[in-house]
Order: C-alpha cells, then sequence, then structure tokens
C-alpha cells in the first residue's frame, strides 16, 4: 500500500487543487492521499471562507481519502512553524511514503541545496543575513539576499534561487524539504509545478486561477454560477450551500473581538502571543486609539520592516490565545500530539486501520475520546483548536441568532 501525503488549505478547493490531488496520485501510484489541512483559519492570518468540514468535503469529493485537521497553533503560524506542524503530522502517521506539493520553480532540484543550507545556516549567511536586516529589510527579504549572494557565490545560478525564493508556494515547499531533514523523515518529496494564474493573481482567465481570484469574487458578491469554469462542480455545490446557510466568513467580521481583546490587555502588553515583539507590542499600544477594524488598524500597524502577512498573523495569535511559551513548549515535546479526523472515504479503511498500527501518535474522531487518549500538552493543544473553531462561528451565528455549534457534536464527514 502506497500513500501520498498533501499539505494545503483548500480555501476553497479549485480546480488547481483538483489537478495536483490527481497528479500526485498519479505519478507516486498511491492507493490512498492523506490530506494535512487548515482548520478555519489559515497561514495568511486570515479567517477561512468556510469552515473546514465545508473543506474537507471538497476535498474527499475530488479524490482525498483522509482529511486530517492541522492544530491551530501551526495553521497561523510563519511558513517554518506551519511547515514544521504538518510534516511533524505527516510523520507521525507512520506510513506516509510521499509527500507532494505544489511549486512554481522550474529548478526543483535546488529545493534540497537550499533547505540543507537553511538548516546548517553557515558563519558566512548568517553575517549576510544580519546586514541586510540591519539595512531595514523584512526578513523575508533578507533571506532572499543572503541565500542569493550565499549561493550565488559558491557557483548556483542566482537568477535558479531568487525564483525559488520569490513564490510562496516555493518557500512553503522549501520549508516542507527543510522540516522532513531536520527529523530525518523517510518521507520522500515530489513538487508538482502549477498551472495557469500566478499565486497572487486575481484573473479568472484560465483553467487554473488562483484562491485569491476565488476568494475576492466570493466576498465580492459575485454570482457563484460565474466561478462554474474553475471549481470542480462538488465544491460548488457546497460552496452554494454556505452561501444560503451562513455566508462567507472574512477577517473583518472579527473586527470588534479583536478590539476588545486588545483594549482588555492593553496595558499588561502583548508579547506573550506569538510572533509579537516588544517593538510591536509596543507600537499596538500607542495606535490603539485610533483602532476601526482590523484592515485599517493591520494598515497603521505595518511597517516596512514588518509585513502585513506578519502583523495579520500577530493579531490571529492574540485573538486565539496562541502564545509563544505553548508553542514552544509543543516543538519541543513532539510538535503534535494527536491526528484529529475532519473527513473520511469508506473505502479507505485500510488506510486508516494502517495509522492505528503504524502511527506514533492516536487517530482522534471523537472529542469525547479525548481525555482517555491524550495527556496535558495534547489537550492544552486540542481546546486550542476547539476554542478557534467555536469563535469562529460566532460572526455567523450572531447574524443568524443561531447557537454556535459545539465541535462536540461534529463527527467527521464520510463519503
Amino acid at each position: 500500500m502506497k500513500i501520498v501525503g498533501i499539505i494545503a488549505e483548500y480555501n476553497p478547493f479549485h480546480n488547481g487543487h483538483a489537478y495536483q490531488l490527481q497528479r500526485a496520485k498519479e505519478l507516486t501510484g498511491a492507493d490512498f492521499a492523506v490530506i494535512v489541512m487548515s482548520p478555519d483559519f489559515v497561514q495568511r492570518g486570515e479567517s477561512a471562507l468556510t469552515d473546514k468540514y465545508k473543506r474537507a468535503e471538497m476535498a474527499l469529493a475530488s479524490g482525498a481519502d483522509l482529511v486530517l485537521e492541522l492544530p491551530v497553533c501551526y495553521a497561523c503560524g510563519s511558513a517554518e512553524y506551519f511547515a514544521e506542524g504538518a510534516v511533524a503530522l505527516l510523520h507521525s502517521l507512520g506510513c506516509v511514503d510521499v509527500l507532494s506539493f505544489g511549486c512554481e520553480t522550474k529548478v526543483p532540484e535546488l529545493f534540497a541545496p537550499l533547505a540543507q543550507l537553511l538548516l546548517q545556516e553557515p558563519e558566512e549567511y548568517r553575517e549576510k543575513l544580519l546586514e541586510y536586516q540591519k539595512q531595514g529589510m523584512t526578513y523575508p527579504l533578507a533571506r532572499e539576499k543572503a541565500v542569493t549572494d550565499y549561493l550565488g557565490g559558491k557557483g548556483t545560478a542566482p537568477e535558479a534561487v531568487l525564483e525559488l525564493l520569490s513564490s510562496p508556494n516555493n518557500i512553503l515547499g522549501l520549508e516542507y524539504v527543510k522540516a522532513l531533514k531536520k527529523i530525518n523523515s523517510p518521507i520522500a518529496t515530489l513538487p508538482i509545478r502549477r498551472l495557469g494564474s500566478g499565486y497572487h493573481s486575481l484573473a479568472l482567465d484560465q483553467q487554473f486561477c488562483s484562491a485569491s481570484a476565488v476568494r475576492s469574487r466570493l466576498t465580492g458578491k459575485c454570482a457563484l454560477r460565474e466561478l462554474a469554469p474553475f471549481l470542480p462542480e462538488s465544491s460548488l455545490s457546497l460552496l452554494q450551500e454556505t452561501a444560503l446557510e451562513a455566508g462567507f466568513v472574512t477577517l473583518e467580521q472579527f473586527s470588534s473581538l479583536l478590539h476588545f481583546k486588545l483594549l482588555s490587555e492593553a496595558d499588561a502588553g502583548f508579547c506573550r502571543y506569538l510572533d509579537v515583539t516588544p517593538d510591536l507590542s509596543d507600537r499596538i499600544r500607542r495606535i490603539l486609539p485610533q483602532y476601526r477594524c482590523i484592515s485599517q488598524f493591520i494598515s497603521l500597524v505595518k511597517t516596512k520592516q514588518m509585513t502585513e502577512a506578519r502583523v495579520r498573523r500577530a493579531f490571529l495569535h492574540i485573538l486565539l490565545n496562541i502564545t509563544g511559551e505553548a508553542t514552544e513548549r509543543y516543538r519541543g515535546q513532539g510538535t503534535v500530539f494527536y491526528a484529529r479526523i475532519l473527513g473520511f472515504r469508506r473505502a479507505a479503511s485500510p488506510l486508516l486501520q494502517a495509522i492505528k498500527k503504524q502511527g506514533s501518535i492516536p487517530l482522534l474522531s471523537k472529542l469525547a475520546d479525548a481525555k482517555k487518549l491524550l495527556d496535558a500538552p495534547a489537550l492544552q493543544m486540542l481546546a486550542q483548536d476547539i476554542y478557534a473553531s467555536h469563535l469562529y462561528q460566532l460572526p455567523a451565528s450572531g447574524d443568524r441568532k443561531a447557537p454556535i455549534r459545539s465541535e462536540y457534536t461534529c463527527s467527521p464527514v464520510m463519503r
């Protein structure tokens, strides 16, 4: 039995995702595909448009066999944290053979040496990184220039390095390879070249448009039928259900909740939260009286040295109570402690049996079983996941004047 793993957000699941999933199974000859998927909040520092169960159902309808939830402390983290959490989860299953991921680069053979460089951080590279940061560059840009300079001096074409480091998908792929090397995992990698529009493109002019383009149309109140050429039929149907039932969730809907959190903790500061430095905490406190909404406040807080995405993630960490101390403790104690099932195909029972037999962490399908299966750190991580999913429902439930659906009553999606 061969198993391929994919790490994704599916926000929402579109034709490009279906293509990658199909190609990954074809190229590896995999019998089953395991998806590690972000929950209700995602790595770009935003809320997902639809909840995790709807997105899991989209994936299952298009060929996924098992969808597992990535703990929210990693799902909302930097590319490094996101990759470490997701890779650790796949590795802990004990039976995944290949990790497949999308990329834009024409030279995927550069992933391995670049990952090794970033793990080892030789002195010459570190000096260049610090030099560029002192010049006021953001960390991603400083790293890009330091890597290009270092490898260019070793005979590697700078253009190829720059291409790999300039795309979000390539950067995530690099972090996946790095995370695999860090834990000495036997899982192989399979990069698959993206087709169609670029990652940030908002155009709907190709069969494989970006998720950003789909989200911009959905939040812009377009007619869903306009998106039919770019989405699997099952995804379109589930998005139509969401539009009728609760509407799409955006980060802006959490403006009042975040404002309350910032006001209530302003005296103590925000340094305990992941990704919040003393300088960022002081800046938030200083300009808090100008707060109007999340998007407006992000634009006020960001600087040349601190990207908008970094600020959005910091605000999510504050909103969701994701502290640096707890996250670092998780990383030091094994990274992930359970594999929570969001959905699976009934035909995937051999896969579930293999995970139960070979995995090093428990499969969790019912929250009622958690106290029997998990220790204290794992229960703390799980409580954080549950809190985030309940908070995610607040805007929509308030609009509908409906009770929040308890995670304790939710069952995995089955097809």
